[in-house]
C-alpha cells in the first residue's frame, strides 16, 4: 500500500476544509425574499427571539439613531474562492433594489474608507422588517429585525387609564416615542397622547404628574434631565395641542431609578423605557 506523507494528508485536509468552507453553514439559508449577492456563502448566522438594534436614519439631511425590538437575525456572508470581486456599492445596491422592489425603503446610505452601511424598511405580510446591510471589504452581514410591540407596547385607552389610577395610583404607558437621547415626541406617539387628553377631559378633577423613566444605557444624571425633557414634552403638547390646562399637569424626570424590570437585557431595558401617569391627591 502507496503510504501518504504526513505534508501531502495536511494538504488533503486543507483542500478538503476550503471545499467545504465553501458551503453555507449547515441548517442556515437567506432571509425569505431577499436574494444574496451571486458568488458569496453564508460562514455565520444567528436568530434571538426577542432583542433591540440600534439603526441609522437619515433625514432632511439630519442623521439619527432608531431603536428597533422584534425577531433578531443576523447573517454574515463570504466570497468564494475564485469568485471575481464584488465592490461594496454593488453589494449595497443590491439588496436596496430588493427592498424597493418590494416597496421598501432605504432610509440611510452611509460609507467610510472600507466600509458602506444602508438602512432598509419594507413591510410584507403586515410585518414591518427592517435591514441593516454593512459591507466591509469582500464580506457583508445582513442584521434583520421583525418589529414587533410587547404587550406592553400597545396603546391603551382613557378608560384604562383612568382604572389604572384609580386601583394603583399610577400607569405605565408604552405608546410614547422619542428618538434615542432626545426629548422631541415622534408622531407615532400621537394616539397615546390623545386617549390620555380624553382621560384629563372626562375627569376634570384630576390633575396627574407626568414622570419620565429611561433604562440604564447611558450617563446616570444626563438621564434624569433627558426624562425631565421628556416629561415636559408630553404636557407641552396635552396643552397646546389639547387644550388641557397647564396648573392639572406636573412633570418629573425619574431617570433611570425607578425601573420595573433589569436592564442587562434588551427586553427589560425597553419596559424601563417609559412615561407614567401618577395621580396628585391631595387631603
Amino acid at each position: 500500500m502507496k503510504r501518504i506523507s504526513g505534508i501531502t494528508l495536511v494538504g488533503l485536509l486543507c483542500l478538503v476544509s476550503l471545499a467545504f468552507g465553501q458551503s453555507d453553514r449547515e441548517g442556515t439559508d437567506d432571509y425569505p425574499g431577499i436574494s444574496r449577492v451571486p458568488g458569496y456563502y453564508i460562514n455565520d448566522y444567528s436568530t434571538v427571539p426577542f432583542d433591540s438594534v440600534t439603526f441609522q436614519v437619515t433625514k432632511d439631511g439630519q442623521k439619527s439613531e432608531q431603536q428597533v425590538a422584534g425577531h433578531v437575525i443576523k447573517i454574515h456572508y463570504s466570497i468564494k474562492q475564485d469568485t471575481p470581486a464584488t465592490s461594496m456599492l454593488q453589494v449595497i445596491r443590491n439588496y436596496q433594489y430588493e427592498a424597493e422592489s418590494e416597496g421598501g425603503e432605504v432610509l440611510d446610505d452611509s460609507k467610510g474608507d472600507n466600509w458602506y452601511n444602508t438602512t432598509l424598511r419594507l413591510t410584507r405580510g403586515g410585518k414591518e422588517i427592517w435591514i441593516l446591510v454593512a459591507a466591509r471589504g469582500d464580506n457583508h452581514s445582513l442584521t434583520i429585525v421583525e418589529r414587533q410591540a410587547t404587550q406592553r407596547e400597545v396603546t391603551i385607552d382613557a378608560a384604562s387609564m383612568a382604572s389604572g389610577l384609580n386601583a394603583d395610583g399610577k400607569v405605565s404607558l408604552y405608546g410614547i416615542y422619542f428618538d434615542t437621547a432626545k426629548s422631541d415626541l415622534k408622531p407615532e406617539s400621537e394616539p397615546t397622547l390623545a386617549e390620555i387628553a380624553k382621560m384629563l377631559k372626562a375627569i376634570p378633577t384630576m390633575n396627574v404628574a407626568i414622570v419620565g423613566h429611561t433604562d440604564m444605557a447611558g450617563d446616570l444624571a444626563a438621564d434624569i434631565s433627558l426624562s425631565q425633557a421628556r416629561a415636559q414634552s408630553v404636557i407641552t403638547v396635552l396643552v397646546a395641542k389639547y387644550g388641557i390646562e397647564m396648573s392639572r399637569l406636573t412633570p418629573f424626570g425619574s431617570g433611570a431609578y425607578a425601573p420595573v424590570a433589569s436592564n442587562k437585557t434588551a427586553e427589560g431595558r425597553a419596559k424601563n423605557r417609559r412615561i407614567e401617569l401618577v395621580e396628585i391627591t391631595t387631603r
